[in-house]
């Protein structure tokens, strides 16, 4: 006879053996002893969490005939019969392998018999695999169920069950487990079970279970059965801090062993992607992360290092040789061509690579004038909840307003070069996008040294240059008079530009103050706007150039000699036939 599984063997009973997932025991629990239960439920979350566990601890509940505060004897007819699966007030159904109308439709008739106890429970797993006929089929009557019938709909992928079905449903999810919440666990079931497994196993056991209790306890039987050790494989982490660091090599290293422990290429491409999804994630709506605690501030920190461009530009890369992986009669040198791609990216051309080489030098620059590195808003916790609004992760600051602008004008000049560099074989993009971290280097972002009037006239163009549109688009149309005594005279084209102007005096004068290193003041004068002067430069030079041949009179001809005629004449030549009316009589 096949000894029982760990995690069937010490799967909860009740609700005080449910581990962590105290928010949905309190609503169920409370539900039960106000006797306010609903009839219909969904129990959302990852794999192994106990969303059909404590369905079946519902069903308990629901028909027990000693129950207290909240908790099933477990010694009833009934709490017996379910814990055996044999009780006919309990009806479990797969909805991945019985997704059909039919089967809804025989599960509809099913609930509308009586039973023995109170309560008649559907459980309903995977129920986001249902047909679209099948779920319009359940959908009256989970609406509107017999009195006696409670619906419990499990699912590991919530959005895919149709918003119909949820907003008739208790929507309640489940949260994978902390790493030391787990690790009691794990140290409890060792010792309950007399198993014999080394203190560092059970580390690497409760790594390898990610949160999750059914996993983490599948792990430690394959631990115990291979004499309580577990094989160290290479951790996909390996493969992040590579791109994180550029470094080619250890990337491939990873590979190597990866495929040594016996791992398929294609298998750890798609775990590498699922992994790089998480880093998504977590800088885009940290609220869908479905990790523990410990491992999600890991994720974060290297999402955070890695960069929103470059964690895009990877999974795009390996999705794409996912696709190219089923035709290739080598399967791991395209993975490792791939990685090669994404971890050398100096020798890449694409507009994603060199993005995301720009952000990192943005990130580099805030690091830089910052000692205690790039800055983050604070994240905004549900008080509900306790977790992250979604949304809510915090992203880089500027600690400068001229670093957007600088950093702005090196990816357009940069994304340029690509372009010439991709028309023209004979150019050399690398040394091309070689040189944008030079060119970066290069610019001043500002000063703290006073600069003298001449040098504040010469830096005016590029602190108009670094303003918002509006600003930029008013100041640009005026030109600099004098700078005498941190005094800088303007020159407008109108009074009413300068009123105009006067309402974003401001934000140009706290950028001049940066840059000059002292206040400035302004005076304006009205004048002629540049384009005025231009226009007027140009028609005298072309008047200038018209004159510049002497005229020949002696190549001149006289006009003919005769009578001139009216225009009426003209007219009436032109329509033959006519005459010509006096109006005057």
């Amino acid at each position: 006879m096949a000894t029982q599984s760990l995690y069937r063997r010490y799967r909860p009973r009740r609700f005080d053996e449910l581990k962590g997932q105290d928010h949905v025991v309190r609503a169920l629990r409370n539900a039960v002893i106000n006797n306010r239960e609903g009839q219909a439920y969904l129990f959302s979350g990852p794999r192994g969490t106990g969303k059909t566990s404590t369905a079946r601890i519902l069903a308990k509940v629901l028909n027990c005939e000693k129950l207290k505060d909240g908790e099933p004897c477990g010694k009833c007819s009934s709490c017996v019969s379910i814990d055996v699966g044999s009780s006919y007030d309990v009806l479990e159904l797969d909805a991945a392998s019985n997704n059909g109308v039919d089967n809804m439709r025989d599960l509809i008739e099913r609930a509308a018999l009586g039973n023995p106890g109170r309560h008649r429970v559907f459980i309903l797993d995977e129920v986001h695999m249902l047909s679209k006929p099948a779920e319009a089929a359940l959908l009256k009557t989970l609406e509107e169920p017999p009195e006696h019938v409670v619906f419990v709909l499990a699912t590991t992928d919530p959005q895919k069950v149709s918003e119909t079905i949820r907003s008739r449903t208790q929507h309640l999810q489940f949260h994978l487990l902390p790493m030391q919440e787990l690790k009691d666990h794990v140290n409890w079931v060792v010792a309950d079970a007399k198993l014999v497994i080394s203190a560092d196993a059970i580390d690497r056991v409760v790594k390898l279970g990610g949160g999750s209790v059914r996993d983490t306890l599948s792990a430690l039987e394959l631990a115990v059965a291979s004499g309580g050790e577990v094989d160290e494989e290479i951790s996909l982490d390996e493969f992040i801090e590579a791109f994180i660091d550029h470094d080619p090599g250890r990337a491939l290293a990873a590979v190597g062993a990866s495929v040594q422990f016996g791992a398929d290429p294609r298998a750890l491409t798609e775990d590498i992607v699922r992994n790089l999804r998480d880093l998504f994630l977590s800088l885009m709506a940290p609220e869908l992360v479905q990790l523990p605690k410990e491992r999600a501030e890991i994720v974060s920190d290297q999402a955070r290092r890695m960069g929103a461009s470059s964690v895009v530009r990877a999974i795009e890369v390996l999705g794409e040789m996912l696709i190219e992986i089923r035709h290739a009669p080598d399967a791991r040198l395209l993975l490792e061509v791939s990685l090669v791609k994404l971890t050398r990216q100096n020798s890449s051309t694409d507009i994603a690579a060199l993005m995301s080489r720009i952000e990192r030098l943005e990130a580099g620059v805030v690091a830089n004038r910052d000692p205690t590195g790039p800055m983050t808003r604070p994240v905004l916790v549900d008080s509900n909840t306790g977790r992250a609004k979604l949304g809510a992760r915090a992203t880089p600051l500027m600690v400068d307003n001229n670093i957007a602008p600088v950093v702005s004008s090196v990816a357009t000049s940069a994304v340029a070069s690509v372009a010439v560099s991709t028309s023209n074989p004979a150019s050399e993009p690398a040394s091309t996008l070689a040189s944008v971290p030079d060119e970066l280097a290069n610019q001043k972002l500002g000063s703290t040294a006073v600069l003298s009037d001449d040098e504040i006239k010469r830096r005016w163009p590029d602190v108009v240059a670094t303003q918002k549109p509006m600003v930029r688009a008013l100041f640009s149309a005026m030109n600099i008079v004098d700078c005498r005594d941190g005094i800088v005279t303007l020159s407008a084209p109108s009074e009413m530009h300068i009123t105009k102007s006067g309402d974003h005096l401001e934000a140009i004068l706290s950028s001049l103050k940066t840059v000059a290193g002292k206040q400035i003041k302004f005076k304006f004068v009205v004048g002629e706007s540049k384009r005025n002067r231009n226009i007027k430069q140009n028609s005298t030079e072309l008047i200038n150039e018209e004159l510049e041949e002497p005229v020949d009179l002696s190549e001149t001809t006289k006009a003919p000699k005769g009578a001139r005629t009216s225009p009426i004449d003209e007219l009436a030549k032109a329509f033959p036939g006519s005459r010509i009316i006096d109006d005057k009589k």
